[in-house]
């Protein structure tokens, strides 16, 4: 009967204990049974502290020297399409307090089913026939905002669409025009978003952007590894040209913009 009884005694404290109070696992140690090999350790429960996001900046967009950027020659654009999308990437776009650096682009060339030069000269894509080195921005399906760098002399046709971008400066001003609070790729991922994020409306095309004031270029780190894959969005081209290797981006760089399953090492 005693052995019965302390064995209910037991019990009866296991049932009390608080994992939070100090003064019941003191008693708890001092009337269980001699057997250690039953006893158990005190559970201590800890809340769960969520950590700091961190700002999603690479180390090499946030540790450029403004100071040392000068802004491109005219003579910088006026080469093929196909060779400015490549050393376009890692240069840097610049609005007012806005500094972007270029991570993904496009290539668009003369003779191709999916530049608008096909259409020839109209209002709308005069600029695209204007000298290398100015702007060419069209509003894609009557939204969003898309800026390209035209390519190559005068009369050629040829542009390169700016698809992604990774922030420098003015990151509290991007999000207020892109209308979001976050510091993620999702940010400039895409033409729309960097259109948005540099403020700009098809009132600047046309715009010279070696110049200095307003919307320029300037000169940036070279990215060492290039990814190129399909350009995104242009299954109405013909099958060579959908099919072409004409899309290019930073390899090393979070900020490419969807769908980056098709980009490959060049």
């Amino acid at each position: 009967m005693k052995k019965s009884q302390r064995f209910k005694r037991t019990i009866k404290l296991k049932k009390a204990f608080s994992a939070n109070d100090e003064e019941h696992e003191d008693e708890n140690a001092s009337t269980t049974s001699t057997s250690t090999s039953r006893s158990k350790k005190p559970i201590i429960v800890r809340p769960k502290v969520k950590p700091n996001p961190q700002p999603l900046l690479p180390a090499l967009e946030s540790s450029i020297d403004m100071e040392k950027a000068v802004i491109l020659s005219p003579d910088f654009f006026q080469i093929e399409a196909l060779d400015l999308a490549t050393r376009l990437l890692g240069k840097l776009l610049r609005r007012d307090d806005v500094v972007l650096r270029i991570t993904e682009v496009e290539a668009y060339r003369p003779n191709d089913t999916a530049c608008h030069g096909r259409f020839g000269i109209t209002e709308r894509t005069a600029p695209i026939f204007g000298p290398g080195g100015h702007a060419y921005v069209y509003l894609c399906y009557g939204l969003h905002t898309m800026l390209n760098v035209v390519a190559d002399k005068e009369g050629t046709g040829a542009a390169v669409l700016i698809r992604a971008c990774a922030p420098v400066m003015g990151l509290e001003t991007i999000q207020q025009r892109r209308g979001q609070n976050t510091n993620k790729p999702v940010l400039l991922a895409g033409p729309g978003k960097v259109g948005q994020a540099l403020g700009i409306s098809t009132e600047w095309s046309n715009h010279p952007l070696y110049t200095p004031g307003g919307l320029e270029i300037l000169d940036g780190p070279e990215p060492e590894k290039i990814l190129v894959g399909p350009r995104v969005g242009i299954e109405y081209a013909s099958p060579e040209h959908v099919s072409a290797l004409w899309r290019f981006a930073i390899a090393d760089s979070p900020w490419i913009s969807a769908p980056k399953s098709t980009l490959r090492p060049a």
